[in-house]
C-alpha cells in the first residue's frame, strides 16, 4: 500500500508489498525490498538499498544526491534519524554507509559519511557517529553519546550514555565517560553470547594481563599470535593494533 501523497521518482525500485505512508519522497536510485514499511514524512535519496523487512519511522532522512547507503534486513530506524544526509566538502569523497542487519537505531540518531555498522547493533536516542566510524557486530551505544571520526568500536562493546569517545574501543568491554575510557568487561553480554563459560574466563584473564595496569601492547601482540582461544586472540589483536585508553588507577 502506497499513500497517494507519496512522491516516487522515475527509476526507483519498490517491491510489490512495500508499505509507504503519507508525505514520503523516494529518490530515483532507491531500492526497497519486500516487507519494507515506511511511516510518514520520510525522505530517501541517493543510491540507497533497503533490505527485506526493514521499518523506517516518521521524519527520517537518508542520503543525498551522491550518497551510497545499504541497510540490512529487519533493521528498525526510529523517528528523526539522519543517515548520510550531509554532502562532504570538496576535499572529501563520498563513502559508502553500511547499516547491518537486525539493528535498532532509536530517535534522533545521526550517522555521517563512511560509517559501517555490523549486525545486531543498537544506537539509543541522539547517538552521533562521525565520519568513517566502524562498529563491529553487537555494539550497544547509550543515548547522547558521540563517537569521533575514524574510530573502531569492537564487537560486543557497550558504551554508557552521554559519553564522548575519542579512541578505539576493544571488543567485549564496557566504556563510559567524557572522555570515555574502558572500565571493564561486558560480562553480561559475554554470558548471553558465549555458551562455553571457559571462553569468558580466558577473556577475563587476558584482559587483566593486557589492561590491568595500563595498556601492554607488547604482550597483546604476543598473545594475539600465541593464545589458543579465538576470542582471547581477537581481543589481544585489537589491543595490539589500536589506540586504547583505560580507567586511571
Amino acid at each position: 500500500m502506497i499513500h497517494n501523497s507519496v512522491v516516487i521518482e522515475d527509476g526507483a525500485k519498490i517491491a510489490d508489498d512495500v508499505k509507504i505512508g503519507p508525505f514520503c519522497h523516494i529518490g530515483k536510485h532507491v531500492e526497497l525490498a519486500s516487507g519494507v514499511i515506511l511511516e510518514s514524512n520520510i525522505i530517501l535519496m541517493g543510491k540507497l538499498k533497503v533490505a527485506t523487512d526493514v521499518r523506517i519511522f516518521s521524519f527520517t532522512t537518508m542520503g543525498h544526491e551522491n550518497s551510497e547507503i545499504e541497510v540490512g534486513e529487519k533493521t528498525h530506524i526510529r523517528e528523526f534519524t539522519q543517515i548520510g544526509t550531509q554532502e562532504p566538502s570538496e576535499e572529501k569523497s563520498v563513502k559508502k554507509i553500511i547499516i547491518g542487519a537486525n539493528s535498532f537505531l532509536m530517535a534522533y540518531v545521526q550517522i555521517l559519511n563512511g560509517v559501517k555498522m555490523g549486525d545486531y547493533c543498537i544506537l539509543t536516542n541522539a547517538v552521533r557517529l562521525y565520519e568513517d566510524v566502524t562498529c563491529e557486530e553487537r555494539v550497544i551505544i547509550g543515548g547522547l553519546t558521540t563517537v569521533e571520526a575514524g574510530l573502531t568500536i569492537g564487537t560486543g562493546v557497550m558504551i554508557g550514555g552521554a559519553s564522548c569517545v575519542d579512541h578505539d574501543i576493544p571488543p567485549f568491554t564496557l566504556t563510559e565517560g567524557n572522555r570515555a575510557t574502558v572500565k571493564g568487561l561486558n560480562v553480561v553480554g559475554l554470558r548471553r553470547r558465549l555458551d562455553d563459560k571457559s571462553d569468558i574466563e580466558k577473556i577475563k584473564a587476558i584482559f587483566k594481563k593486557i589492561l590491568g595496569d595500563g595498556v601492554d601492547k607488547e604482550l597483546a601482540s604476543k598473545l594475539a599470535t600465541e593464545h589458543e582461544n579465538e576470542y582471547a586472540k581477537q581481543f589481544a589483536s585489537f589491543i595490539a593494533n589500536n589506540n586504547i585508553k583505560v580507567k586511571a588507577s
